[in-house]
């Protein structure tokens, strides 16, 4: 027999006081692993605290949160104090936390921090490794659930930046046990797509759990021996799994790891704008630079023109020609005065003309003589006349 009619609301309500009312579920003290951790804008902390066989989702209200002196991560173990209420309007019941102190990390956490320090001794994280992303790529391959909302984001993304690239889905797993190994495939397949530029993976948010599978070595090592680029997006901003840190690129969600793959058409069409401004100028400054170098050769062709050659050739022995002749007329003037010179020096000094003034030349054997001492004994002798020779012999006094 039922006792009364409810409302949903009065139900609610009746189940809140009925807890609320309650001293041990108002003063609880719970140890467990956090969860599906989220901070959100307004400074309230939102996670649930689980154990093996269960979890209950809370809430830390920001005047308590901001007391918190650790960040706290999915995977940490924590105790906390607080108390059991119902959210009436949705009807359910969480725990709201007054107090949350850290007890040490859960088992899921220890594991990704000892693989993440595995893989980095090994180098697969080091920057040096990373592929370039193409600036513009002729398709882009997606892996992931092809019903999530990481695909939705995705798609609507490539839609808005530039429906010009074609995308590639690969349906995938992305969480549960077999999940690890569907994104591997996935990764081979697409590496064998010739005009697939580059792979995103993709998953919406979600706790430790539910994003497991991508901290795995194996398909770490399957992404860091990728051949094309590999970018993730998976969860939310504050979530990182080992993909995250093998990848080629990291992205906070899936719609960031699409905003950073697929270059925007509006973009591109700026910078093609500006590479066309560019090569413009520099045609000019070419054509300009080579218009002076013609104009240069035509001078230099001109000049350098065989006809042109032979003209100045002609020129030049003409000038040479003409200078010759100045020189010859020259020397011939200076030797005719020199001749003039030598024969006025000789009509000066000529025995003849010595003769005509009077003077007498006397030889003997043809040996003119010139002192009185040529005369001490006889000598025959012949003196020369203006107007003729005789000749004779000479007695001095003393041998007569």
């Amino acid at each position: 027999m039922y006792i009364k009619t409810l409302t949903v609301s009065s139900l609610n309500s009746y189940i809140k006081r009925t807890i609320d009312s309650d001293i041990i579920l108002n003063n609880l003290s719970i140890k467990g692993e956090v969860s599906n951790f989220k901070l959100h804008t307004s400074g309230h902390m939102y996670f649930s605290l689980k154990d093996e066989f269960a979890k209950i989702n809370c809430v830390m209200f920001k005047d308590k949160a901001q007391l918190v002196k650790f960040d706290i991560k999915d995977g940490m173990k924590v105790e906390i104090k607080g108390r059991v209420s119902v959210y009436s309007k949705e009807g359910s019941y969480q725990l709201y936390c007054d107090n949350i102190k850290q007890e040490g990390l859960g088992d899921l956490y220890q594991a990704f921090l000892e693989l993440k320090e595995k893989l980095k001794n090994k180098g697969l994280m080091e920057e040096e490794y990373k592929k370039p992303l193409p600036l513009y790529p002729k398709k882009v391959g997606i892996i992931t659930s092809p019903t999530g909302a990481a695909i939705r984001d995705i798609i609507n993304v490539a839609r808005r930046r530039n429906k010009n690239i074609p995308i590639l889905i690969y349906p995938a797993l992305v969480q549960g046990i077999s999940a690890s190994e569907s994104v591997i495939k996935g990764i081979k397949t697409l590496n064998k797509v010739n005009d697939v530029d580059v792979i995103i993976i993709a998953r919406g948010g979600g706790s430790i759990e539910e994003l497991w599978a991508f901290n795995d070595e194996k398909l770490a090592y399957e992404i860091f021996n990728s051949r094309k680029p590999i970018v993730t997006g998976i969860g939310h901003e504050v979530d990182f799994t080992i993909a995250d840190f093998v990848s080629d690129k990291r992205c906070p969600t899936p719609s960031a790891a699409a905003e950073i793959t697929i270059p925007s058409l509006d973009n591109m069409i700026i910078e093609l704008s500006n590479i066309n401004t560019v090569l413009h100028r520099k045609i000019d400054y070419l054509l300009n630079e080579k218009r002076v170098q013609i104009d240069f050769l035509k001078n230099n062709l001109e000049y350098t023109n065989p006809k042109n050659y032979l003209i100045n050739q002609y020129e030049k022995i003409d000038r040479i020609n003409e200078k010759l002749k100045t020189l010859a007329l020259a020397k011939i003037d200076k030797e005719k005065n020199n001749i003039r010179t030598f024969n006025s020096l000789l009509n000066t000094n000529n025995p003849l003309n010595i003769l005509n003034r009077g003077y007498t030349i006397v030889q003997s054997k043809k040996k003119v003589l010139t002192s009185i001492k040529d005369f001490e004994k006889p000598v025959d002798i012949d003196i020369i006349l203006k107007d003729g020779k005789t000749s004779g012999r000479f007695i001095p006094e003393s041998s007569l």
